[in-house]
């Protein structure tokens, strides 16, 4: 019951905070104008980069919410904000509906370093399912000894946000990029969030779980 309550709380809190209603930009436009975008996002918001996040199929409202965070300094990042700079408010809801509208791409399973080099591939693959299972559990159940919330409260559960809240989707989302944001989260240095809810919930996740639960979210379909 303790559980279950700590997640309505958190999910309730954030969807008032965030419930703000968002006008659609224009598809066809957006795509004419994410001629920037290509280079790391790729043509159609699925970047071939681990380290660069995946734009398509993501919700505009949250799209949005990220290029106005760059635009404004609340969120910063040498490149993204530079861009963001040059984009109207009509650029940055057109090209958010753009993406909104494209088909994530699915992730092959990670592939886990080997710590010895003998290591066999069979074993390899037998770890990284652990992990995976340990991050499902922590998406769906949180940890009540250290109060780590459930993902699912916020990212639905089959992760794919809440539009209205503006609660991203992470289904089939880069690890790598998983992995920096939750570790940014973490140690404050990204902090544009309502009330700032991911770094209260990300500074008690150890990396092991940070690193577990990105697997997991990286392979939801």
């Amino acid at each position: 019951m303790k559980k279950k309550w700590q997640i309505l709380s958190i999910s309730l809190a954030l969807t008032s905070a965030t419930g703000i209603l968002h006008a659609e930009g224009n598809i066809n436009a957006g795509k004419q104008k994410t001629t920037s975008c290509t280079g790391c996002h790729g043509d159609n918001g699925n970047s071939m980069v681990a380290t660069f996040p995946k734009l398509a199929q993501q919700h505009s409202s949250y799209l949005e919410r990220q290029l106005h965070a760059f635009k404004d300094g609340s969120r910063s990042d040498p490149m993204m904000s530079a861009l963001a700079l040059s984009l109207t408010d009509e650029d940055i809801a057109d090209i958010s509906a753009y993406y909104a509208t494209q088909n994530i791409s699915k992730n092959v399973l990670p592939v886990l370093d080997a710590d010895d080099e003998d290591e066999k591939p069979a074993a390899a693959n037998k770890d990284i399912q652990a992990l995976i299972a340990q991050g499902s559990d922590l998406y769906r159940n949180g940890n009540l000894t250290s109060e780590v919330s459930a993902c699912i409260a916020c990212h639905g559960p089959f992760g794919e946000g809440n539009k209205p809240a503006s609660f991203p989707a992470l289904k089939s989302q880069h690890a790598d990029y998983l992995i920096k944001s939750l570790t940014d989260f973490k140690s404050g240095s990204r902090s544009n969030n309502p009330e700032n809810i991911m770094h209260m919930i990300a500074k008690k996740m150890t990396d092991e779980e940070i690193k577990a639960v990105s697997y997991r979210i990286s392979m939801m379909k």
